[in-house]
């Protein structure tokens, strides 16, 4: 049997709509990691979702199983912060997201700032207020940098889609007139921090996701193979009628057994 991806190194799996939804692994998840354990491969999980702090999904995964540490997963959070703090170093940062992205941003050592930031940083913020809103557009407009931890429309859950960054980010530049630099996947800032994280250079990773605009591009734009998982966000429909074209698609994560 042709095994095309069995000499690849690390295999970048998404987290949402690609190993579980909501609180419920995909079916086959849990074993497909067992697999890849077995085979010596390397695996990291990466997520675009910044609401939640690595601790919070080293958690989340534990709880469905999975035996991780906080080295076994990066976000776009995470891409975020090492981009902040080696190329804006001493900015303060207004943080639009959740208590844990906030957190880890303090954690990080980057000073948050609520009345004169130099970034306005946007995430996944299931907290949103219209307080935080005009806040952020009004530091924005004042020339605060104005930079998003990931382009995603919406998350898919458990019975359907909820908004992500990727719509608030068109509500401030509607409002504001400026873009966002924007982290995350398929952006190659995510990239050089998979790089410097594993060791592994992109031609030996595997970008695994449901994403054709975010997981499969970021493989297609970087020199990557790429898996497309038709249990999160994209539809047969979507797979046809896109120009982003995965190096491989399959129903769900543990069918990528037959390719390695």
């Amino acid at each position: 049997m042709n095994r095309p991806l069995k000499d690849k190194e690390m295999f970048i799996l998404d987290m949402d709509g690609t190993f579980y939804l909501d609180n419920t692994p995909v079916e086959g998840a849990l074993g497909f990691i067992e697999f890849l354990k077995s085979k010596n491969k390397g695996f990291l999980f990466f997520t675009n979702n910044s609401s939640k702090s690595i601790t919070d999904y080293v958690l989340k995964l534990r709880n469905m199983g999975v035996a991780v540490d906080d080295d076994d997963i990066f976000s776009s959070g995470a891409v975020a912060i090492d981009f902040i703090n080696k190329n804006r170093k001493g900015k303060s940062v207004y943080v639009i997201g959740t208590k844990s992205l906030s957190d880890s941003f303090a954690d990080a050592g980057i000073a948050l700032d609520d009345s004169n930031p130099g970034i306005v940083l946007l995430g996944f913020d299931t907290t949103l207020t219209y307080e935080k809103i005009y806040k952020g557009c009004t530091f924005i407009r004042n020339g605060a940098e104005f930079i998003a931890t990931h382009p995603d429309s919406n998350c898919p859950v458990e019975g359907g889609l909820m908004p992500d960054t990727g719509s608030m980010i068109k509500m401030f530049t509607e409002s504001t007139g400026v873009e966002p630099l924007v982290m995350g996947k398929p952006h190659v800032h995510t990239v050089e921090a998979l790089e410097a994280k594993t060791g592994v250079g992109r031609g030996g990773m595997v970008f695994v996701g449901d994403r054709l605009q975010t997981d499969i591009a970021i493989g297609v734009n970087n020199g990557a193979a790429s898996v497309l998982v038709m249990t999160g966000a994209t539809s047969p429909k979507m797979l046809i009628e896109s120009k982003i074209k995965p190096s491989f698609t399959v129903p769900s994560i543990s069918y990528i057994k037959d390719l390695i």
